[in-house]
């Protein structure tokens, strides 16, 4: 099992420790909800580091990542940030992932963790005959998650007159001295749905940039913040994750990821996703809250009422901000409309839930 850097550090905070992604990562230090109400009215910090690193560089870079991608890399532009995802030839999707642009020729590619292999092996296959140099630096590099409403001034303090972190737009990215460390890449990205910034450093700065964070943090009540918090900030906000909402058999269009689908190109499988977009899909992913006791949780059944299965669920937790069991899950189309009524399998009952409109805060 590989360790990230600051694997030490998680240890010594006496983080609870689980094999994530083929990495020991730190679920959760004090408990999640603690963990979650800090990211929601402080900041907390995550580190993401079991997250990949792929670099796309050359003359054709661009032109392939149109090709290989779902949304629409001319868009971007040194300093941006783009949310896409790889499309694959079954109307499904290999990965979601961020493309930053970081010269004229050059890209980053941050995809999830447990995809390493899986999404290395579909670049190069698919960049065969293509003028583009493809690296995998994901064991060089560590990566912090800056999250919550104090996120803003904690990252400029650190920053100092280095950089204007405080006004970083969203989805943008730059350079900033941190901890006496030149030119780090600091982009306004999260997966909170709160103010954050991603910090991208190599991992003998990382343990440098933690202690520096949590120094300048204190007066801003930081925290450290394990996985099982993003799970559930990221469930609140209706964002979908990776091998639970989408996989190699739903396509962006029935995420409700039309958004990042743009058929003013070709890419992989763009002629089918477009007579889905166009025709309609027969299921959708949707939100629900629970209208009876009970947690719905992945894999559990989505049942008529005659017990028939309808659909399933893919993401459920107990609300920390609403205090309220929510869950997302594929549903007909007809179900999909927000206060449609279905039904949860939950072990030998069938308890009552209603479809809502994301995001549930």
């Amino acid at each position: 099992m590989k360790i990230t850097a600051l694997n030490k550090i998680h240890k010594q905070l006496g983080a609870k420790m689980l094999p994530f992604a083929g990495f020991e990562m730190p679920i959760q230090y004090e408990g999640v909800n603690a963990e979650h109400e800090t990211v929601r009215r402080a900041v907390g910090v995550f580190d993401v580091s079991h997250m990949g690193n792929f670099f796309a560089s050359g003359e054709e870079a661009f032109s392939f990542l149109q090709y290989v991608t779902s949304n629409d890399v001319a868009k971007l532009k040194p300093g941006k940030v783009q949310y896409s995802c790889f499309p694959n030839e079954q109307n499904g999707i290999i990965d979601d992932l961020l493309v930053y642009q970081l010269d004229d020729e050059l890209y980053m590619l941050v995809v999830n963790g447990a995809n390493l292999d899986k999404d290395w092996a579909w670049v190069n296959t698919q960049a065969i005959g293509r003028r583009v140099k493809l690296e995998d630096f994901t064991d060089q590099y560590s990566i912090l998650a800056v999250q919550g409403p104090n996120a803003p001034a904690v990252m400029q303090k650190l920053a100092g007159n280095s950089a204007d972190l405080e006004n970083l737009k969203y989805y943008t990215w730059t350079k900033a001295d941190l901890a006496g460390h030149k030119d780090i890449l600091v982009s306004a990205t999260g997966y909170t749905g709160e103010k954050g910034y991603e910090i991208y450093v190599k991992n003998e700065k990382a343990e440098d940039i933690w202690h520096a964070l949590f120094e300048q943090g204190k007066e801003f009540g930081i925290k450290p913040v394990g996985l099982g918090a993003r799970d559930t900030l990221r469930l609140e906000k209706g964002y979908c994750l990776y091998g639970n909402d989408i996989d190699d058999t739903t396509s962006p269009i029935e995420a409700g990821l039309g958004w990042i689908t743009k058929f003013n190109k070709k890419f992989i499988n763009s002629e089918n996703l477009k007579i889905q977009k166009d025709k309609g899909v027969s299921r959708k992913l949707v939100g629900f809250k629970m209208k009876g006791k009970g947690i719905a949780r992945h894999g559990y059944d989505i049942v008529d009422e005659n017990a028939e299965k309808i659909g399933y669920v893919t993401s459920g937790t107990m609300s920390p901000t609403l205090k309220e069991a929510i869950g997302m899950g594929y549903v007909p189309t007809e179900k999909a409309k927000a206060g449609s009524k279905i039904l949860i399998q939950i072990r030998k009952k069938q308890v009552p839930a209603e479809v809502v409109k994301l995001p549930f805060v």
